[in-house]
């Protein structure tokens, strides 16, 4: 029989599940940074997957080898003093007329909703290390952005 008209299991159709991806270059955190995600590996820790279906139980040892792994190589970065846009801080911009405010964190920490983007998003990297008063290119144009407020952030 032609191998077109064989059977075959369900098995060989599932998509192969993946470790989650890690984010390239450094694991820079912020203090809060590294309590949340020692908070996350702790509550992962906790769960007990014996309970729960061979599916569910391969998906919560996923994530904890990747909470453990940003655990293991995460680098807290010092406070900013609030000079210049850095790693840290809290950055009030203009762009396209519309006044804008982030703060500048780890990628595991973002969170573009609450206002936080990662350090290595392409606007954080375009405002990196300016100061009040300075315009940088952004997406192509010229003076895209105006730096209007720097201030550090502390957060417990």
């Amino acid at each position: 029989m032609s191998v077109a008209f064989r059977r075959e299991s369900d098995d060989e159709h599932k998509e192969p599940t993946f470790e989650i991806p890690i984010p390239p270059g450094p694991n820079w955190v912020t203090a809060r940074g590294m309590r949340l995600t020692r908070e996350k590996v702790a509550d992962l820790e906790a769960v007990d997957s014996g309970p729960m279906d061979e599916d569910a139980a391969k998906k919560h040892k996923r994530e904890l080898r990747y909470w453990r792994t940003r655990l293991a190589t995460a680098q807290q970065q010092p406070a900013p003093d609030g000079d210049v846009v850095a790693f840290g801080t809290r950055v009030t911009y203009r762009q396209s007329g519309q006044d804008k405010s982030v703060v500048l964190v780890g990628d595991d920490e973002a969170d573009p909703h609450d206002g936080r983007i990662s350090f290595s998003s392409p606007v954080a990297r375009a405002m990196m290390d300016t100061e009040v008063g300075e315009t940088v290119d952004f997406a192509g144009k010229a003076d895209a952005i105006e730096i209007i407020g720097i201030e550090p952030v502390t957060e417990a």
